[in-house]
């Protein structure tokens, strides 16, 4: 459906260093303007961001260090963005959680106010999210077939526990193979299956202060166990020491240990630390 527009329209989408607003850079910045008499413009730009890209992103967005050598920085950049973007709205997907903060991180950086308060920001993925729901009562009704509220009543624990419970062996009747053709739409009657299938992040504790990281060699190969998977340890992802394994950070800086437990994280998080700890402890003394 063409867009009803009284003013242009920027659609974009950024690829970064990371997530941190404060700590990374915009290494790609992709839109289409689309404008009020139908026509439309396209751009696609690369950023040098001033730092190296991490090895995961790069893997993640195939942008290389090699690729944005060269390129303008964002401050250089800026004074042409914001005189495009003026008088504009925008759209993107997780967009207003992330591209645009991202966007005027970048832009109060390079000396420009850009005032995003008087622009529309349209948010694809919220309106799916909001449209297309995604609670236990659609699920129930997706998978079972019924309306929730015709076989329970609302907001019980008891009620809900029931439905959930129903909604599970309706998913494992819908994807069991043989009922469907796609390998990536079949799910088996496994536990382990279902455990791995259901991660949505690589966290160890459930605040995501510590993750799971691939370990690597000198010269930055991926190290493998006996089967050919990636070997993991732990690692912060928060912090002076975010990428860094914790086994690492406890030996070069013993205080940091002290630091967390004092200091207001979950009791998961410091839990998850300290058996981290032990763990070393016994390695060494092993």
């Amino acid at each position: 459906m063409k867009l009803n527009l009284t003013k242009p329209l920027i659609v974009f989408d950024l690829e970064t260093t990371g997530l941190d607003l404060v700590k990374d850079r915009v290494i790609q910045i992709s839109y289409i303007k689309a404008n009020p008499d139908g026509t439309e413009k396209r751009q696609n730009l690369f950023v040098n961001p001033g730092k190296p890209i991490p090895q995961e992103i790069t893997e993640l967005t195939g942008i290389s260090n090699d690729d944005v050598k060269g390129q303008p920085t964002f401050k250089e950049l800026a004074a042409g963005l914001a005189e495009e973007f003026k008088g504009c709205d925008f759209a993107g997907f997780n967009s207003n959680h992330f591209d645009i903060p991202m966007l005027a991180e970048e832009f109060l950086r390079a000396g420009i106010d850009f005032d995003f308060s008087r622009c529309r920001l349209i948010d694809v993925q919220t309106i799916f999210h909001k449209m297309e729901r995604r609670n236990l009562a659609a699920a129930y009704k997706f998978y079972c077939g019924r309306k929730m509220e015709d076989d329970f009543e609302a907001h019980r624990a008891d009620q809900d526990t029931e439905a959930t419970y129903r909604v599970l062996q309706a998913e494992l009747d819908m994807y069991a193979p043989g009922k469907q053709e796609e390998p990536e739409r079949q799910l088996n009657n496994d536990m382990d299956e279902l455990a791995e299938f259901s991660k949505t992040n690589n966290n160890v504790d459930f605040a995501g202060r510590i993750v799971w990281k691939e370990m690597k060699d000198a010269a930055g190969n991926v190290l493998t166990d006996k089967d050919g998977k990636p070997r993991l340890q732990e690692a912060f992802n928060f912090g002076k020491y975010k990428g860094w394994s914790v086994a690492e950070v406890l030996n070069r800086d013993p205080g940091y240990f002290s630091w967390m437990l004092s200091n207001d994280f979950t009791y998961n998080t410091k839990q998850v630390l300290t058996r981290i700890r032990l763990k070393e402890y016994t390695n060494r003394k092993g």
